[in-house]
């Protein structure tokens, strides 16, 4: 669900106003923030914001294309390994020709012809 378009986008009060600071000074820091769900706005566009996602800080470079989106949206908090399934050990295992009994003749020794 979206937000009211009479209540305006949510942007954290000290993140706002560090970027209109910073735009004021047309200085390009990076900011530093935890407010994932704040929304991104046309003043944000051509700054950098490291956004924090639990573990560490994601920088975000804020384009004309992001404008409407979260800050959370491009921080990932977790990490996707793989649904379950056959094990990758056991798939490699299936792949992987079979080794030699330890008695057995080496083939490479077999497939030699005999010397005149």
């Amino acid at each position: 669900m979206s937000r009211s378009v009479k209540k305006g986008p949510f942007v954290e009060k000290s993140l706002y106003k560090k970027i209109l600071s910073m735009n004021k000074e047309a200085d390009r820091k990076m900011i530093k923030t935890y407010s994932r769900c704040s929304t991104i706005i046309p003043e944000m566009v051509g700054n950098t914001i490291s956004v924090y996602n639990g573990k560490s800080w994601i920088p975000v470079y804020i384009t004309e294309n992001l404008v409407g989106h979260k800050l959370g949206e491009f921080s990932p908090t977790r990490i996707f390994r793989a649904h379950g399934g056959t094990d990758k050990a056991a798939a490699a295992a299936k792949a992987a020709p079979a080794a030699p009994a330890a008695g057995a003749p080496k083939a490479a020794a077999a497939s030699k012809p005999a010397a005149k």
